[in-house]
């Protein structure tokens, strides 16, 4: 939850709109309690050009261990959909929507867990200025909680994926987290969705 009186991650943001003063300052973020259990803040990386940004929910277990987006079981489905859908690595830059994990403690275990809407609108200013300094031609919404930050509560991924929809001066294309494939009963099926979706994107740019 926001502290009282604060504005999220707001007051945290650098006078310099650049990647790596972002970057840097993110590091100190304390914009909601997150940051408290947290490792690290993980932000986003890639190219400060790059044609495509990918935005997920928030750093899993792995990446808040690591300090790098998607290097997790989900990094890899994303990484084979990318390759899949003709989406050059080099041309993506890779971010969530809230950049501390979220968990609950379940014996040596680390369990996922949902942000708040309190911790989504706390990180927004993040998000706000990467897309601000990689002005991508399309973003590409994976899950439910990033869609929460960029188009707003009203939109559902399951009803709208794969559709291009403007988001300020870029495009954007919902599709499902590449977790829920590797969560869904029948993966081979889930797969192929998400990789349609990748593939959309790939057409939009």
């Amino acid at each position: 939850m926001v502290k009282d009186g604060n504005n999220g991650a707001a007051e945290f943001l650098p006078d310099r709109l650049d990647l790596d003063a972002l970057r840097s300052a993110a590091a100190c973020c304390e914009g909601c309690d997150l940051y408290r259990n947290a490792t690290q803040t993980v932000f986003g990386e890639g190219p400060k050009q790059a044609r495509f940004m990918l935005v997920g929910e928030q750093p899993g277990d792995q990446e808040d261990r690591q300090g790098h987006p998607f290097v997790g079981p989900a990094g890899r489905i994303l990484d084979r959909g990318l390759q899949e859908a003709g989406i050059e690595r080099d041309d993506v830059y890779l971010t969530n929507a809230v950049k501390h994990f979220s968990f609950t403690p379940r014996g040596k275990r680390r369990i996922h867990q949902k942000p708040t809407a309190a911790e989504i609108d706390a990180c927004q200013p993040w998000l706000n200025a990467e897309l601000a300094v990689v002005r991508p031609e399309v973003v590409v919404v994976l899950g439910a909680t990033a869609a929460r930050s960029l188009l707003g509560r009203a939109f559902k991924v399951t009803q709208h994926r794969g559709e291009p929809v403007p988001l300020g001066e870029s495009l954007a294309v919902a599709t499902i987290h590449p977790s829920a494939v590797l969560r869904a009963p029948d993966r081979d099926a889930a797969y192929a969705g998400f990789l349609a979706d990748l593939q959309a994107a790939a057409r939009a740019a």
